[in-house]
């Protein structure tokens, strides 16, 4: 099963945690999804149907874009 971890740079707060965790959990395949406000960041794991491509977009979409990675 697919994980990631990543920097959202825009999570100040818990609002902003429980937004993410209720968006991202709500597409098909994502099975867990833990959130940080503290060091801001983001574990997703998911099955498909989900793809990354599909997350970030999401997280696009609701002003909590992934910070870019190295």
């Amino acid at each position: 099963m697919p994980a990631k971890t990543f920097e959202v740079p825009n999570i100040s707060c818990g609002h902003c945690v429980m937004t993410i965790k209720n968006e991202v959990s709500e597409l098909t395949g994502v099975s867990r999804v833990d959130a940080d406000r503290n060091t801001r960041m983001v574990t997703v794991e998911w099955s498909e149907p989900a793809t990354w491509e599909q997350i970030k977009t999401l997280l696009v979409e609701i002003n909590y874009p992934p910070a870019e990675q190295n």
